[in-house]
């Protein structure tokens, strides 16, 4: 009888707690539903409205009395954010709060290495953390909406906004989306210093013809589905993104912001998606100048029809959409849905409970622990592409050191692109760095030369040859300015812009070793630069803390660990240059006939029947995943658990890595497959893993990854996301191409 009884009561128990949970959620709902009837057409559409802020005046406050305005961006001073918002809490008659968005990238105050550069660590922690520091210091200003992360796969440097990306591969991406959405919203929206995070650009924006900025892109759904939309569904599925952003460009023809198939059939249909989904700036109102639509009044019911819900900035929704529904263009339940989505955000995020800004003056922008957090994503985010002789890291044998250079003493350049709210006056550079760090010991000898990376002005050079020439070694600091990459920066070159590369060439006759520091925001053709280098470390555009990350570097105090989140072609010409392409019918043999091989008055024929430039070789400058370290590693005995596995099976990857040199390092082990025949053409191969190992001289471990099977289904040619049964190749090693490889088979 006792035991009968505990039974009922932990049922009832179990009862209760299911039905809290369900009222909870249901009160949430109730709380949606009550406020929607309350709103009248006008209200609704309003929080549909997102206006920029950069300079609010009156009929801005009296849009937001009117309930006219949803949302805000670009309104960053945390006293203008209450005023604002008051006038949306106590003056409109519904008392719905506004949400107020930001442009937080990499970076708030303490600005982190670009999206590029944090993706070459391999490591989705500093990313986690670095998103985690931008929502504490953004939320103190009251933005709790961040346009970020960027998950556009970008395979063409030409494109600024590579800057922005996570590199060339899908998983990668994957993995370090999925990071910077947690790090944003932490582990729940209504706590005050978590951001709504924001998956853009939906979708194939990082795929625009000729690099080209806004312009045109043509993936089919198989290659979509494959390559471009992962990151994006995972964000939403294992992250729980709060929202969307569409993009600029149309795709096979169709403008994402009017996309039915992308904004209601997946994200709602088929990936259950309920956060927000939002309009780039004016990319409603630019399909007019796309010729999808005819007028602003076309475009708006597109857009609402096809499931967009916040229009940014150009007004297609609030000065039209009423008209529409009233001529039944637009139903009204299309509004309330979208509304619904909006105010849902809205509670998650704690607004109507708490809406304003806590202006006590506490506040943890530029924390020590946020500088902490910089230093080390930039630490590792470094590549070293060459170290002849190890001249890396200097040794105590050092006594005069040049430091050469537009990009060393450099501090709003050094922040990269899409930082609005940086500020030059906290970010530390190389030169004051390497001062403060070492000046003890060392005489630093600072020549600027350059004035900024496109000046032409050789003028100063003799005064770089003759610090060089009194010095043990050349600190070259070259690269590109901030405002060269990013959003409308596209370039048709790559090369190093002004007298970058002669002031290297004229620096390398004096015969003192140089150490070439490369800040970019994108990969650029530095082959000749490399050859001319004893040295070269890609450094990105390290954000605040690269000085002293730099610095540490340079001497030793720490290694260089990252690796090449995106292939670094020998020439533009080569562009588009990846490694994860699908297998074609005659690749190269790397022994065919070159451009200088061909005799004078040669017979027309085909020369090697495969396929490479005759000018520019076969080979990429640095492949995916390169990158070097202070010691040497050493790969052996890949090991598999099984040889034959079933779909639902997991394999178990074995390797043993040894540290062969005389300093601690840390190693990206990065782990491929290959689908060696399927119902299409497959890819040369894919990453599927990655780990940091960290070993001390003569250290040997074994590496050992769980690789589930189903991590190798794609979309099929009957359009089915499986996975195919045949042969397979696993492959290990430090970088896409030097890989040891055992093969297994999928029955």
């Amino acid at each position: 009888m006792m035991k009968r009884l505990s039974l009922r009561i932990c049922s009832l128990f179990v009862f209760c707690g299911m039905f809290g949970y369900l009222s909870a959620q249901d009160n949430l709902e109730n709380r949606i539903e009550k406020m929607l009837s309350k709103m009248t057409l006008r209200q609704k559409i309003g929080q549909m409205n997102q206006v920029n802020a950069r300079k609010p005046d009156g009929k801005l406050y009296q849009q937001i009395r009117n309930g006219e305005v949803g949302s805000i961006l670009n309104a960053e001073d945390p006293v203008l954010l209450n005023q604002l918002q008051k006038a949306a809490v106590d003056s409109s008659q519904l008392g719905i709060p506004l949400l107020f968005a930001r442009d937080v990238i990499h970076g708030f105050k303490t600005i982190f290495p670009i999206p590029l550069g944090q993706a070459a660590s391999f490591n989705p922690e500093i990313v986690e953390e670095g998103a985690r520091v931008a929502a504490v210091e953004a939320s103190e200003n009251g933005i709790r909406w961040t346009f970020a992360p960027m998950m556009d796969i970008s395979r063409d440097p030409r494109w600024g906004r590579i800057a922005e990306s996570f590199g060339e591969d899908t998983y990668l991406s994957e993995v370090m989306a999925v990071a910077m959405v947690k790090g944003f919203q932490g582990k729940d929206l209504s706590d005050p210093s978590s951001i709504a995070a924001c998956a853009k650009h939906f979708i194939g924006y990082g795929a625009v013809e000729g690099g080209r900025d806004y312009n045109i892109s043509n993936i089919p759904e198989r290659q979509l589905r494959n390559v471009y939309l992962p990151p994006f569904e995972r964000s939403i599925q294992e992250a729980g993104c709060a929202t969307i952003m569409t993009s600029f460009n149309s795709n096979n023809g169709i403008p994402p912001s009017a996309s039915k198939f992308l904004l209601t059939d997946l994200l709602r249909k088929e990936w259950k998606f309920d956060g927000v989904v939002v309009s780039d700036w004016a990319s409603v109102s630019i399909m007019v100048t796309q010729g999808f639509c005819e007028d602003k009044k076309e475009a708006a019911k597109k857009a609402a029809n096809a499931g967009l819900e916040i229009e940014m900035v150009s007004g297609c929704f609030i000065d039209h959409l009423e008209q529409l529904v009233k001529e039944g263009a637009v139903s009204e339940e299309t509004i309330n849905n979208a509304v619904r989505n909006i105010l849902r955000l809205k509670y998650k995020l704690g607004l109507f409970d708490n809406p304003y800004t806590d202006l006590r003056p506490e506040r943890k922008i530029y924390a020590a622990e946020h500088l902490k957090a910089a230093k080390k994503a930039a630490e590792e985010s470094f590549v070293l592409l060459k170290n002849e002789q190890d001249i890396l890291p200097l040794g105590n044998d050092i006594k005069t050191v040049a430091v050469i250079g537009p990009l060393a003493d450099a501090p709003h350049d050094q922040m990269g692109t899409w930082c609005f709210d940086g500020e030059k006056e906290y970010t530390q550079t190389p030169l004051e760095a390497l001062k403060k760090q070492f000046g003890k010991n060392v005489n630093f000898i600072y020549e600027q030369t350059l004035a900024f990376s496109r000046d032409k002005d050789k003028t100063k050079f003799p005064k770089a040859i003759e610090a060089a020439l009194k010095s043990d070694v050349i600190l070259l600091f070259v690269g590109e300015e901030s405002i060269l990459s990013g959003e409308a920066h596209s370039l048709a070159g790559l090369d190093l812009v002004g007298a970058q590369s002669e002031l290297l060439s004229e620096l390398s006759k004096t015969g003192k070793p140089i150490v070439t520091v490369i800040m970019a925001g994108r990969p650029l053709t530095i082959a000749k630069e490399l050859d001319l280098s004893d040295a070269v470390l890609y450094a990105w555009h390290p954000g605040t803390m690269g000085g002293p990350a730099l610095a540490g570097i340079l001497f030793g105090k720490s290694y260089p660990s990252g690796k090449l989140p995106v292939t670094i072609p020998r020439y533009v010409g080569q562009i588009p240059l990846y490694y994860s392409h699908e297998k074609i019918g005659r690749p190269a043999k790397k022994n065919e006939v070159l451009l200088d091989d061909i005799p004078s008055e040669a017979k027309q024929s085909s020369l090697g029947n495969t396929s490479y430039y005759l000018d520019a070789g076969f080979d990429a400058l640095f492949d995916f995943g390169y990158g070097l370290s202070y010691t040497t590693f050493e790969y052996s005995d890949l090991t598999l658990s099984k040889d034959i596995l079933s779909k639902d099976e997991v394999l178990q990857v074995s390797v043993a890595l040894k540290n062969t040199g005389k300093r601690e390092g840390c190693e990206v082990v990065q782990l491929y497959t290959s689908d060696i025949a399927a119902s299409i053409a497959p890819l040369v191969k894919e990453l599927k893993d990655f780990k940091r190992v960290t070993l001390k001289p003569g250290e040997q471990q074994v590496v050992t990854f769980d690789l589930p099977i189903q991590k190798l289904a794609f979309w099929n040619y009957e359009m089915k996301k499986v996975v195919e049964p045949g042969k397979f190749d696993v492959m290990v090693g430090g970088n896409s191409v030097d890989l040891l490889t055992r093969r297994f088979t999928v029955k």
